[in-house]
């Protein structure tokens, strides 16, 4: 117990990045960088291996707390490999794109600053897709965030094909998420003053990492490694801002182009089986709260769509999936809170894609 007591992993003061010491990345897989007002931002890219769909959308993944683009190098590798362009960002303060100082990421940086960073990749990418709306897919707190985005007047002129919330911060306000984290770990608030108040300190040791996100079965050898790529530190003012309800669903829904009278779903909540903060009951409820309102908005006819035969089982890995008035809502099996990276991450890819597919 005693032994996550450490500062062995826990960082205050921002990596030096040059050329010659960015990670190496697997084969097919290249790095851009963006310009921001702030600096430069790091977009991860499958190349497909095989020819690439013609006129296919492009997905785009984001990261969610003390992670990077790099968490989603198993799904980029395995869409670049059936000729579907993929790209994922790192945000300020994550991977390799430019850090922040200690002080000014963990108490200056928000949500919105977040989220121009998100944006302009998406730009980024659209430019190069010829003007073509991304399949949004968010992770955690990039979850929420891309809901934010939607959400937000601010954002207006962003549109998604699809929008994927893969164990996402829900919309409605992630208390009750943080309250599962703190019944986890009992020993939270206590290490949390013993470390400062440092960010990072409820994943400070891989005991930790492990029993938050991932199942027993993920090779110590990888959580290791998933261990020293976290980011340093961490912004507190972007989870804070998503504590209480930060989304109207009825103002992100119009704002997905891929609704059509065919019943298909442009909305994805994908969950890990075994996730122990994005529990199933949290999942649900996001995925329920996307559904009310999807009917709601089709009878008001602000959207295009037929909720008439309402939600179904569909067949799948776990028994657990459903689908049905715009929303596909999926489970990994055998997969914690890090869907993308424990063990099954493929059942995970695969549910995605069948989602992608028939968008």
């Amino acid at each position: 117990m005693f032994d996550t007591f450490t500062y062995r992993f826990l960082h205050f003061r921002r990596p030096t990045l040059t050329p010659s010491s960015l990670p190496s990345l697997p084969q097919g897989i290249e790095r851009f960088f963006v310009d921001t007002p702030g600096g430069q931002i790091e977009v991860l890219h499958g190349k497909p291996s095989k020819q690439a769909r013609h006129g296919a959308t492009p997905l785009f993944f984001v990261h969610g707390g003390m992670g990077g683009a790099w968490v989603w190098l198993e799904y980029l590798s395995f869409f670049a490999s059936r000729g579907i362009p993929c790209y994922a960002v790192s945000m300020r303060g994550h991977g390799s794109s430019w850090h922040p100082s200690y002080l000014r990421m963990v108490y200056f940086t928000t949500k919105r600053m977040l989220a121009d960073d998100v944006v302009a990749a998406i730009k980024w990418v659209q430019k190069r897709h010829d003007g073509r709306e991304v399949v949004y897919i968010g992770h955690s707190s990039g979850g929420g965030l891309g809901q934010y985005i939607l959400s937000a007047p601010e954002f207006d002129h962003v549109k998604v094909k699809g929008l994927v919330l893969a164990g996402a911060v829900p919309g409605f306000g992630s208390l009750g998420v943080y309250i599962n984290w703190w019944r986890l770990d009992p020993w939270f608030s206590f290490r949390m003053i013993f470390h400062g108040w440092h960010p990072n300190s409820p994943l400070s040791h891989p005991v930790l990492t492990r029993r938050v996100f991932f199942g027993e079965q993920l090779p110590g050898s990888y959580l290791m490694k998933f261990q020293q790529r976290a980011s340093r530190y961490e912004s507190f003012l972007w989870p804070l801002g998503m504590m209480s309800r930060f989304v109207k669903p009825e103002n992100l829904l119009p704002r997905i182009t891929s609704w059509r009278a065919n019943k298909g779903q442009g909305i994805m909540v994908l969950g890990g089986e075994i996730d122990k903060i994005m529990t199933i009951p949290v999942m649900e409820k996001l995925a329920n709260t996307y559904r009310e309102s999807y009917t709601g908005l089709v009878a008001q006819k602000k959207i295009e769509g037929d909720d008439r035969d309402g939600v179904k089982k569909l067949l799948g890995d776990g028994g657990r999936d459903t689908v049905g008035q715009g929303v596909r809502c999926c489970y990994v099996p055998g997969a914690g809170h890090h869907l993308q990276n424990d063990v099954t991450w493929e059942i995970g890819a695969q549910k995605l894609l069948a989602f992608y597919e028939q968008l």
